[in-house]
């Protein structure tokens, strides 16, 4: 079975609290444009992230606001910062990395929510169904081409609101040599 590939580069998700701590009370989100998973988009906002090796410009704000604030960077991204951060799942951010976030009207100081996020796919209970798959089962993706590889112990995450395709960030995506609409083979 194919599954369309997406590359998701480093981002945040803010609380309604967070967000005004760094952008002014009162402050919304304004969409910049839509993402494939139903509801989310990249908003106009960013922010920079400061760890005590470096720092990283221009993190896109992703909408809407979450109940917990998460950042989600690379690996590379994590050893420029200095910082360490787990690979995990969306949401799990306990024990995670923290940094300095700075917005146009202040900054923030997290101790833990920044993580590297774990290669995932997406899937709503009619697509999982069909590809008899369900909520929390491991897959392997083959990537064919130029760098070809496996991606081992994808987790599938299935939810009502949820389109197919999967994710991964753009160190894997480099390795594997994707740059744009790509697929990969569920195996």
């Amino acid at each position: 079975m194919k599954i369309k590939i997406e590359v998701s580069a480093r981002h945040a998700h803010f609380t309604n609290y967070d967000l005004e701590v760094l952008f002014g009370e009162g402050y919304e989100l304004k969409s910049d444009k839509q993402l494939s998973q139903p509801g989310q988009f990249a908003s106009t906002d960013t922010v920079k992230i400061v760890g005590p090796e470096g720092t990283i410009d221009n993190v896109r704000v992703i909408g809407p606001c979450r109940d917990n604030t998460q950042i989600e960077i690379s690996k590379t991204d994590a050893h420029k910062l200095g910082i360490k951060a787990p690979i995990r799942l969306s949401g799990k951010t306990i024990g995670s990395g923290g940094a300095t976030i700075v917005g146009s009207a202040g900054e923030l100081e997290i101790e833990d929510g920044i993580i590297v996020a774990k290669r995932h796919i997406h899937m709503n209970p009619e697509e999982s169904h069909r590809a008899g798959l369900s909520n929390g089962s491991f897959v392997d993706v083959e990537i064919e081409g130029p760098r070809a590889l496996t991606f081992n112990e994808v987790e599938v995450r299935v939810h009502e609101d949820f389109e197919e395709s999967m994710h991964i960030d753009t160190d894997e995506a480099n390795a594997a040599g994707i740059e744009g609409h790509d697929e990969g083979i569920i195996k």
